[in-house]
Formats: C-alpha cells, sequence, structure tokens
C-alpha cells in the first residue's frame, strides 16, 4: 500500500469521526467546530484527488464565511438547544436508515464510476494543468444552462432576503451623512445669556 493510500484513510477516519461528532455533540460550538474540521478534512481528500480548485472553495467558503457567520451567531444569541434535543434519541432509527441509504447510494455511484481504482492510481497531469480552466470550460460550454439556472435561483434568493429584511416601518432613525457634513455650529448651537439673580435681603 503507497503513502498516499494510508494519507487517504488517516484523514477519511478524521472526517468521519468529526463528521458523527459534530451530530452527536450537545454542545453547538464544539459541533461547529468538529464541523469545521470535517471540511478541512474533505479538502484535503480533494487535494489527494487533483482537485486543488474544490478545496479551496470548500475551505474559502464554508470554514472562512458559512461556519465563521455561524459561530457568531451561536456565541452572540446564546441559544439554549436542550429543549430542541429533546426528541432527537426517538428518530435516530429513522435517521439511520436514511443515512445507510445516502451511504448505499454514494458506495454503489464510487463503484460504477472508478470501480476498484484507488487514488495512487489516478492518472498523473501535466505540469501546466489548471483545473480552474477545466472547471470554467465546462461550466461556460456543456453545464452553460444549469450554471445559468443556479446564478438566478440565487439571484432570487437573495432578493428575497432583502425585501423580507425592508419590509414594515424602520423604528430606528437614520440621519443622512451628506446633509451631516455642512451643517455650522450656529445651525445647531444657540448661546443663551440668562441674567443673573439678585438676592433679596431676606436671603442674606
Amino acid at each position: 500500500m503507497e503513502f498516499k493510500t494510508l494519507v487517504f484513510y488517516f484523514i477519511a477516519t478524521i472526517l468521519v469521526l468529526t463528521s458523527l461528532r459534530a451530530i452527536t455533540v450537545r454542545n453547538s460550538v464544539y459541533a461547529a467546530l468538529h464541523l469545521v474540521l470535517a471540511f478541512f478534512s474533505a479538502g484535503a481528500i480533494w487535494i489527494l484527488l487533483h482537485a486543488e480548485f474544490l478545496a479551496i472553495v470548500l475551505v474559502l467558503i464554508y470554514v472562512g464565511a458559512v461556519m465563521v457567520l455561524f459561530l457568531f451567531v451561536v456565541m452572540m444569541l446564546d441559544l439554549n438547544l436542550d429543549r430542541l434535543q429533546e426528541g432527537f434519541w426517538q428518530y435516530l432509527p429513522i435517521g439511520s436508515a436514511v443515512a445507510l441509504i445516502i451511504i448505499v447510494q454514494m458506495g454503489l455511484v464510487l463503484w460504477v464510476s472508478f470501480g476498484d481504482q484507488l487514488i495512487s492510481d489516478l492518472p498523473a497531469k501535466e505540469a501546466t494543468y489548471s483545473n480552474v480552466k477545466e472547471i470554467g470550460r465546462l461550466l461556460f460550454t456543456q453545464y452553460a444552462y444549469p450554471f445559468e439556472l443556479a446564478s438566478v435561483v440565487l439571484l432570487v434568493g437573495i432578493v428575497a432576503a432583502i425585501a423580507l429584511t425592508l419590509r414594515g416601518k424602520k423604528k430606528s432613525k437614520a440621519s443622512d451623512p451628506s446633509d451631516q457634513v455642512f451643517v455650522k455650529a450656529k445651525d445647531r448651537v444657540r448661546v443663551l445669556k440668562i441674567p443673573a439673580e439678585k438676592k433679596t435681603e431676606a436671603e442674606e
């Protein structure tokens, strides 16, 4: 067995264990950190498969943006997930059955696609080979219409999120920075001269 194959099995073991811990640990922050490690492990497997671009995208988008945002939300809101996790064991048999079906389907797809081909048997690429160039060529030629459809779906989601956020009256008052620049002190500050009161003989 080659060294690359050993590295694959080591990283795959970490990926499986961290994925299981992400759904079984009770603390949501620890679950998110386990999921971050799972994403890093998945990116390492992509690198072993000579798909560096997908590995970089996985780390930058999911680890650098999505999971960091999720951690900030969890830590700032301090959510109590005990009530949400009360029925976890109740749905465990159904979840296990669905997970088993997904694993079998993925195994069949990999077996039909690759057969007995291991990572070490992947054909070597030339030094001038670029994953980004190949992915771009496929996206804008063979998969142009699905790519445009996915972009339209994302655009609709962004517009819907903005529309839901801005609906209704705003309770907070906002100021216009362009108007504040031209404000002068005499327009906002007024000095009042109040004459001093004289003490009466009784107060003295």
